[in-house]
Protein backbone atom coordinates (compact mmCIF):
# COMPACT_ATOMS: atom_id res chain seq x y z
CA UNK A 1 0.00 0.00 0.00
CA UNK A 2 1.70 2.86 -1.25
CA UNK A 3 1.51 6.10 1.91
CA UNK A 4 -0.42 9.08 1.49
CA UNK A 5 1.13 12.25 2.24
CA UNK A 6 -0.78 14.37 4.71
CA UNK A 7 -1.95 17.31 3.00
CA UNK A 8 0.56 20.73 4.04
CA UNK A 9 -1.71 23.06 6.69
CA UNK A 10 -3.42 26.26 5.05
CA UNK A 11 -1.22 28.84 6.99
CA UNK A 12 -3.39 31.70 5.68
CA UNK A 13 -6.78 29.80 6.85
CA UNK A 14 -4.95 28.82 10.34
CA UNK A 15 -3.53 32.87 10.63
CA UNK A 16 -7.44 34.14 9.71
CA UNK A 17 -8.61 31.33 12.63
CA UNK A 18 -5.79 32.68 14.93
CA UNK A 19 -7.18 36.45 14.29
CA UNK A 20 -10.71 35.76 14.50
CA UNK A 21 -11.66 37.73 11.21
CA UNK A 22 -14.75 37.19 11.04
CA UNK A 23 -15.29 39.19 14.60
CA UNK A 24 -14.37 42.34 12.30
CA UNK A 25 -18.35 42.43 12.21
CA UNK A 26 -18.28 44.16 15.50
CA UNK A 27 -16.60 47.43 15.00
CA UNK A 28 -16.54 47.45 10.99
CA UNK A 29 -20.41 48.43 10.42
CA UNK A 30 -19.31 51.36 12.61
CA UNK A 31 -16.83 52.71 10.29
CA UNK A 32 -19.85 52.40 7.56
CA UNK A 33 -21.89 54.53 9.79
CA UNK A 34 -19.07 57.32 10.06
CA UNK A 35 -18.08 57.01 6.72
CA UNK A 36 -21.27 57.40 4.86
CA UNK A 37 -22.60 59.96 7.32
CA UNK A 38 -19.70 61.80 6.24
CA UNK A 39 -20.24 61.36 2.61
CA UNK A 40 -23.57 62.86 3.18
CA UNK A 41 -21.88 65.52 3.86
CA UNK A 42 -19.22 65.96 1.23
CA UNK A 43 -21.08 65.50 -1.83
CA UNK A 44 -23.76 63.96 -0.87
CA UNK A 45 -22.95 60.42 -2.71
CA UNK A 46 -21.37 57.29 -2.05
CA UNK A 47 -17.64 57.20 -3.04
CA UNK A 48 -16.94 53.52 -3.56
CA UNK A 49 -13.38 53.84 -3.67
CA UNK A 50 -12.89 55.46 -0.23
CA UNK A 51 -15.46 52.98 1.24
CA UNK A 52 -13.07 50.09 -0.23
CA UNK A 53 -9.87 51.64 1.53
CA UNK A 54 -11.78 51.86 4.75
CA UNK A 55 -12.76 48.34 4.12
CA UNK A 56 -8.95 47.38 3.66
CA UNK A 57 -7.61 50.03 6.65
CA UNK A 58 -9.94 48.53 9.62
CA UNK A 59 -10.22 44.79 8.69
CA UNK A 60 -6.00 45.12 8.22
CA UNK A 61 -5.89 47.19 11.32
CA UNK A 62 -7.87 45.05 13.69
CA UNK A 63 -5.81 42.07 12.14
CA UNK A 64 -2.59 43.89 13.58
CA UNK A 65 -3.98 44.47 16.53
CA UNK A 66 -5.34 40.73 16.78
CA UNK A 67 -2.39 39.14 15.53
CA UNK A 68 -0.25 40.97 17.97
CA UNK A 69 -2.27 40.00 20.70
CA UNK A 70 -1.96 36.73 20.01
CA UNK A 71 1.77 37.05 19.99
CA UNK A 72 2.00 39.47 23.31
CA UNK A 73 -0.28 37.09 25.12
CA UNK A 74 0.92 33.58 24.22
CA UNK A 75 2.42 33.19 27.74
CA UNK A 76 -0.79 34.05 29.38
CA UNK A 77 -3.10 32.13 27.01
CA UNK A 78 -1.27 28.97 27.88
CA UNK A 79 -1.96 29.12 31.42
CA UNK A 80 -5.64 30.14 31.29
CA UNK A 81 -7.95 26.69 29.94
CA UNK A 82 -9.99 28.77 27.85
CA UNK A 83 -7.39 30.11 25.75
CA UNK A 84 -5.18 27.39 25.97
CA UNK A 85 -6.07 25.89 22.40
CA UNK A 86 -5.40 28.93 20.62
CA UNK A 87 -3.32 28.47 17.37
CA UNK A 88 0.04 29.93 18.97
CA UNK A 89 -0.36 27.87 22.13
CA UNK A 90 -1.06 24.69 19.95
CA UNK A 91 1.22 24.98 17.29
CA UNK A 92 -1.38 25.28 14.60
CA UNK A 93 0.20 28.89 14.02
CA UNK A 94 3.84 29.12 14.05
CA UNK A 95 5.41 32.58 15.54
CA UNK A 96 6.82 33.16 11.85
CA UNK A 97 3.73 33.00 10.44
CA UNK A 98 1.84 35.07 13.22
CA UNK A 99 4.60 37.13 12.33
CA UNK A 100 4.27 37.59 9.00
CA UNK A 101 0.43 38.06 9.25
CA UNK A 102 1.37 40.47 11.22
CA UNK A 103 3.62 42.27 9.31
CA UNK A 104 1.56 41.86 5.97
CA UNK A 105 -1.32 43.47 7.49
CA UNK A 106 0.33 46.43 8.87
CA UNK A 107 2.16 47.11 5.46
CA UNK A 108 -1.65 46.83 4.26
CA UNK A 109 -2.88 49.28 6.68
CA UNK A 110 -0.47 51.65 6.02
CA UNK A 111 -1.18 51.57 2.47
CA UNK A 112 -4.58 52.14 3.04
CA UNK A 113 -4.24 54.98 5.19
CA UNK A 114 -1.69 56.65 2.66
CA UNK A 115 -3.95 55.84 -0.11
CA UNK A 116 -6.72 57.62 1.91
CA UNK A 117 -5.45 61.18 2.69
CA UNK A 118 -2.25 62.69 4.79
CA UNK A 119 -3.79 63.08 7.60
CA UNK A 120 -4.79 59.75 7.78
CA UNK A 121 -1.25 58.55 7.25
CA UNK A 122 -0.31 60.76 9.99
CA UNK A 123 -2.37 59.77 12.57
CA UNK A 124 -2.00 55.76 11.82
CA UNK A 125 0.30 55.21 14.64
CA UNK A 126 -1.32 56.91 16.80
CA UNK A 127 -4.14 54.23 16.14
CA UNK A 128 -1.80 51.59 15.86
CA UNK A 129 -0.71 52.51 18.90
CA UNK A 130 -3.94 52.44 20.73
CA UNK A 131 -4.52 48.98 19.11
CA UNK A 132 -1.57 47.42 20.50
CA UNK A 133 -1.50 48.86 24.00
CA UNK A 134 -4.25 47.09 25.00
CA UNK A 135 -2.53 43.30 25.09
CA UNK A 136 -0.31 45.24 27.18
CA UNK A 137 -2.99 46.93 29.74
CA UNK A 138 -3.46 43.79 31.50
CA UNK A 139 -0.14 43.64 33.04
CA UNK A 140 -0.24 47.51 34.45
CA UNK A 141 -4.27 47.79 35.39
CA UNK A 142 -7.32 46.45 36.41
CA UNK A 143 -8.93 48.40 33.26
CA UNK A 144 -7.90 47.10 30.36
CA UNK A 145 -11.51 46.88 29.07
CA UNK A 146 -10.55 51.26 29.32
CA UNK A 147 -8.03 50.25 26.21
CA UNK A 148 -9.61 48.66 24.71
CA UNK A 149 -12.73 50.95 24.63
CA UNK A 150 -10.17 53.47 23.21
CA UNK A 151 -8.60 51.20 20.53
CA UNK A 152 -12.28 50.47 19.16
CA UNK A 153 -13.30 54.16 19.44
CA UNK A 154 -10.58 54.52 16.28
CA UNK A 155 -13.04 52.51 13.90
CA UNK A 156 -15.59 55.50 12.95
CA UNK A 157 -13.33 58.08 13.64
CA UNK A 158 -10.90 56.80 11.17
CA UNK A 159 -13.57 56.11 8.84
CA UNK A 160 -14.67 60.06 9.13
CA UNK A 161 -11.30 61.19 8.66
CA UNK A 162 -10.91 58.93 5.45
CA UNK A 163 -13.40 60.58 3.69
CA UNK A 164 -12.95 64.07 4.71
CA UNK A 165 -9.68 64.29 5.93
CA UNK A 166 -10.20 66.47 8.85
CA UNK A 167 -11.30 66.15 12.26
CA UNK A 168 -14.75 65.56 13.66
CA UNK A 169 -16.63 65.76 16.70
CA UNK A 170 -18.88 63.95 15.81
CA UNK A 171 -17.17 60.69 15.04
CA UNK A 172 -15.79 61.48 18.09
CA UNK A 173 -19.05 60.84 19.73
CA UNK A 174 -20.00 57.97 17.71
CA UNK A 175 -16.31 56.71 18.68
CA UNK A 176 -17.11 56.59 22.44
CA UNK A 177 -20.33 54.91 21.91
CA UNK A 178 -18.38 52.34 20.31
CA UNK A 179 -15.46 51.85 22.58
CA UNK A 180 -18.31 51.87 25.78
CA UNK A 181 -20.11 49.23 24.31
CA UNK A 182 -17.26 46.91 23.68
CA UNK A 183 -15.60 48.04 26.83
CA UNK A 184 -19.12 47.30 28.50
CA UNK A 185 -19.28 43.81 27.30
CA UNK A 186 -15.69 43.12 27.62
CA UNK A 187 -16.52 43.20 31.14
CA UNK A 188 -18.74 40.40 30.89
CA UNK A 189 -16.65 38.46 28.66
CA UNK A 190 -14.14 38.90 31.07
CA UNK A 191 -15.45 37.59 34.08
CA UNK A 192 -15.15 33.76 32.45
CA UNK A 193 -11.45 34.22 33.28
CA UNK A 194 -11.74 35.47 36.87
CA UNK A 195 -10.25 32.41 38.13
CA UNK A 196 -7.32 32.45 35.89
CA UNK A 197 -6.47 35.66 35.56
CA UNK A 198 -6.19 35.81 39.56
CA UNK A 199 -3.89 32.87 39.19
CA UNK A 200 -1.84 34.35 37.11
CA UNK A 201 -1.74 37.67 38.56
CA UNK A 202 -3.09 39.75 35.51
CA UNK A 203 -5.76 42.48 35.95
CA UNK A 204 -9.27 43.09 34.77
CA UNK A 205 -12.34 44.59 35.76
CA UNK A 206 -14.11 41.08 37.61
CA UNK A 207 -10.75 40.98 39.51
CA UNK A 208 -11.27 44.27 40.44
CA UNK A 209 -15.04 44.30 41.61
CA UNK A 210 -15.80 40.64 40.98
CA UNK A 211 -18.69 39.14 39.27
CA UNK A 212 -21.23 41.25 40.31
CA UNK A 213 -19.13 44.44 40.22
CA UNK A 214 -18.07 43.86 36.57
CA UNK A 215 -22.04 43.06 35.73
CA UNK A 216 -22.79 46.63 37.05
CA UNK A 217 -20.12 48.43 35.75
CA UNK A 218 -21.34 47.06 32.49
CA UNK A 219 -24.80 47.57 32.48
CA UNK A 220 -24.15 51.21 33.89
CA UNK A 221 -21.66 51.74 31.02
CA UNK A 222 -24.18 50.35 28.01
CA UNK A 223 -26.80 53.62 29.87
CA UNK A 224 -23.46 55.45 28.37
CA UNK A 225 -23.68 53.74 25.36
CA UNK A 226 -27.24 54.16 24.25
CA UNK A 227 -26.91 58.12 25.55
CA UNK A 228 -23.99 58.66 23.03
CA UNK A 229 -25.59 57.16 20.24
CA UNK A 230 -28.65 59.34 20.29
CA UNK A 231 -26.14 62.24 20.47
CA UNK A 232 -24.14 61.34 17.32
CA UNK A 233 -27.74 60.92 15.54
CA UNK A 234 -28.32 64.85 16.83
CA UNK A 235 -24.76 65.88 15.64
CA UNK A 236 -24.93 63.93 12.50
CA UNK A 237 -29.02 65.11 11.50
CA UNK A 238 -29.94 61.64 11.51
CA UNK A 239 -33.61 61.00 11.98
CA UNK A 240 -36.30 58.38 13.35
CA UNK A 241 -35.20 55.30 11.76
CA UNK A 242 -31.45 55.65 13.39
CA UNK A 243 -33.44 56.46 16.58
CA UNK A 244 -35.44 53.27 16.28
CA UNK A 245 -32.17 51.85 15.23
CA UNK A 246 -30.84 53.11 18.51
CA UNK A 247 -34.00 51.53 20.56
CA UNK A 248 -33.94 48.14 19.33
CA UNK A 249 -30.43 48.63 20.73
CA UNK A 250 -31.32 49.35 23.89
CA UNK A 251 -33.88 46.60 23.83
CA UNK A 252 -30.88 44.22 22.81
CA UNK A 253 -28.72 45.56 26.00
CA UNK A 254 -30.73 45.05 28.10
CA UNK A 255 -31.64 41.50 26.97
CA UNK A 256 -27.50 40.89 26.81
CA UNK A 257 -27.73 42.04 30.79
CA UNK A 258 -30.75 40.03 31.47
CA UNK A 259 -29.20 36.78 30.47
CA UNK A 260 -25.90 36.88 32.31
CA UNK A 261 -26.14 36.81 35.94
CA UNK A 262 -23.26 36.51 39.02
CA UNK A 263 -24.71 32.80 40.01
CA UNK A 264 -25.19 31.40 36.46
CA UNK A 265 -22.19 32.61 33.50
CA UNK A 266 -23.70 29.84 31.25
CA UNK A 267 -24.99 31.84 28.60
CA UNK A 268 -21.91 34.73 28.40
CA UNK A 269 -21.35 33.57 24.91
CA UNK A 270 -24.68 34.03 23.84
CA UNK A 271 -24.80 37.59 24.90
CA UNK A 272 -21.19 38.53 23.36
CA UNK A 273 -21.29 36.88 20.09
CA UNK A 274 -25.06 36.96 18.98
CA UNK A 275 -26.06 39.88 20.84
CA UNK A 276 -23.58 41.87 20.04
CA UNK A 277 -23.21 40.78 16.32
CA UNK A 278 -27.09 41.98 16.04
CA UNK A 279 -26.49 45.45 17.69
CA UNK A 280 -23.97 45.96 14.78
CA UNK A 281 -25.87 44.84 12.20
CA UNK A 282 -29.04 46.23 13.25
CA UNK A 283 -27.49 49.89 13.55
CA UNK A 284 -26.05 50.09 10.30
CA UNK A 285 -28.80 48.39 8.95
CA UNK A 286 -30.93 51.79 10.45
CA UNK A 287 -28.54 53.83 9.75
CA UNK A 288 -27.66 53.05 6.09
CA UNK A 289 -32.02 53.25 5.73
CA UNK A 290 -32.06 56.81 7.56
CA UNK A 291 -28.98 58.00 5.51
CA UNK A 292 -30.66 56.89 2.04
CA UNK A 293 -34.58 57.47 2.31
CA UNK A 294 -34.40 60.76 5.22
CA UNK A 295 -30.86 62.25 4.36
CA UNK A 296 -31.14 62.01 0.23
CA UNK A 297 -27.43 60.29 0.17
CA UNK A 298 -26.63 58.78 -3.30
CA UNK A 299 -25.55 55.62 -4.33
CA UNK A 300 -24.79 56.73 -7.79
Amino acid sequence: MVAVAAPAPNRVRAFMRLVMIEHSIFALPFAYVAALAAMRLDGGHVQWGTLALITLAMVSARTVAMAANRIIDRRIDAQNPRTANRELITGAVSMRTAWVGLLVSLAVFEGAAAALNPLCLVLSPIALFLLVIYSYAKRFTNYPQFFLAAAQAVAPVGAWIGVTGEWSWPAFVLGIAVGTWIGGFDCIYAVQDLDADRRIGVGSVPVKHGVRGALIISAVTHVVTVAFYVWFGLLADLGWLWLTGVAITAIVLVYEHSIVKPTDLSRVNRAFFTANGVIGIVLFVFALLDLAALQGLSWR
